[in-house]
């Protein structure tokens, strides 16, 4: 597909568009079918020597092999600390041989590469953090995923999630118009009870700019209604794009490079055609990544930024609470010992691991909030990063992924979880329906909504 195809230019929208994308089979005649798939090793090779560049070169040949990765990474933990889940062995024994042959690989040596890459590494970069050398697997890890996805070697649900971007500018079958829509219902729907409550839709020149993740209104509008509830109670004159609303990037996970600038692009569009003076990304760790850190670089832009400010869901929320834009009242805080789930992609990733202890002071009785330890940047993963969630066919492994957490949690004693991204709220609602460990979880929306001190004037009539 030509780079950037469907950037700004409105998709077709129809299952005949998304069949000529993604062929029409389904994961297990893909799987068998794949079985047969010939690897294009001169093209393999033409991709390494093109793309590869010289910090990632240099990582493959300082590695000293030392082992000193193994601990820092929660899958060598809770798999029997086998030497096959030693973060460097991973990443040796796939990218690393696939350089060492120049491409010279065949169809079993990339599927056994597409199973450690997708069932064995959530690109956490973790470990990372502990190699004394400073070499990043994790960047390693989405590399390697990029080479696979151009010969074909990628499960099943992440080709469809990056042909749904590429179809519908969305992870999933979410037309314009049924976003659009989903907008103009929650604001109906919770108008009664917040009077004077909108969400506006392509309102230029705003304060803010509202992006999300494309499971809210396809599965969770009550999502976007509490976000709007919150930036209704804060005077916030903000708005939401008809097109360029969804941030998140299944073709992050999936290693579909060329997806990956055309999403970020289509959201980038976005803000300039409505300049708001800057953009909020809904509670979503992978979102935050792609559009806000990675993004800028994909979009070749020279000053590694987006076009305007761009901050998480989670530092705007603070700020409110800080500047009394949002006032908790003292008596709906939370009176049960509650704990935290640290996103990797905006905690480790980007910092923002006081940001979040700092709304936990306003909405948590002091003395309630109880640590997972490790934490902040140091925290494992949910166990379901990295596309991990959602690939059946490695289902068996992300199960025993969610172990390191479910131990986390246990250990704090805490029957209630704060997890403000997606993918770790996912992960800790399936680690709960898996070893039914007695737990609830919740974004920080719904939470605060709860607490508020709404100003009279912004209260229902009797």
């Amino acid at each position: 597909m030509p780079e950037g195809k469907f950037c700004n230019k409105t998709p077709i929208n129809t299952d005949e568009q998304l069949k000529a994308t993604l062929g029409d089979k389904g994961g297990k005649q893909y799987y068998e079918e794949m079985n047969h798939l010939d690897v294009d090793s001169d093209k393999l090779w033409a991709t390494i020597q093109k793309t590869m560049k010289s910090r990632t070169k240099t990582w493959l040949e300082i590695c000293a092999h030392c082992g000193l990765c193994a601990e820092s990474c929660f899958l060598y933990q809770v798999n029997g600390r086998v030497p096959e889940q030693v973060p460097s062995y991973k990443i040796q024994s796939t990218l690393g041989v696939m350089v060492k042959k120049k491409g010279k690989v065949d169809n079993e040596f990339m599927q056994m590469c597409m199973e450690t890459a997708w069932s064995k590494c959530t690109c956490c970069n973790r470990c990372g953090m502990y190699c004394p050398h400073g070499i990043d697997m994790g960047v390693m890890f989405g590399y390697l995923r990029g080479l696979l996805y151009s010969q074909g070697f990628v499960p099943w649900e992440l080709k469809i999630g990056s042909g749904m971007h590429r179809v519908y500018r969305a992870q999933m079958d979410v037309t314009t118009e049924d976003w659009v829509e989903t907008c103009e219902w929650m604001a109906e729907e919770n108008e009664e009870e917040w009077p004077g409550l909108e969400i506006p839709v392509d309102k230029e020149g705003a304060d803010i700019m509202y992006t999300c993740n494309a499971r809210e209104p396809k599965h969770y509008p009550e999502d976007i209604a509490e976000a709007a509830i919150l930036f209704h109670v804060a005077g916030e004159n903000w708005t939401v794009p008809s097109e360029g609303w969804e941030q998140t990037s299944l073709s992050m996970f999936a290693g579909d490079w060329e997806c990956c600038k055309d999403n970020v692009l289509n959201v980038y569009s976005a803000l300039e055609r409505l300049k708001p003076k800057r953009a909020i990304g809904t509670e979503c760790g992978h979102a935050h990544r792609a559009t806000v850190i990675e993004g800028p670089y994909w979009a070749g832009r020279p000053d590694g930024q987006p076009p305007v400010p761009y901050i998480h869901y989670v530092e705007w929320l603070a700020e409110a609470l800080r500047t009394g834009k949002l006032k908790i009242d003292p008596s709906k805080r939370i009176k049960e010992p509650v704990t935290l789930q640290d996103s990797c992609n905006y905690v480790r990733n980007q910092g923002l691991k006081d940001v979040t202890r700092e709304i936990i002071s306003y909405i948590v009785e002091p003395g309630y909030f109880v640590e997972m330890a490790p934490n902040k940047e140091h925290n494992y993963c949910c166990g379901g990063g990295g596309g991990f969630n959602g690939i059946g066919k490695y289902r068996e492994q992300r199960n025993m992924a969610l172990r390191k957490k479910m131990e986390q949690i246990l250990d704090t004693g805490c029957k209630l979880v704060i997890a403000p991204c997606h993918n770790c709220w996912d992960a800790i609602r399936d680690l709960e329906e898996e070893y039914e460990i007695g737990i609830r979880w919740s974004f920080l929306k719904p939470l605060v909504i709860k607490m508020l001190d709404v100003p009279e004037h912004l209260r229902p009539e009797e």
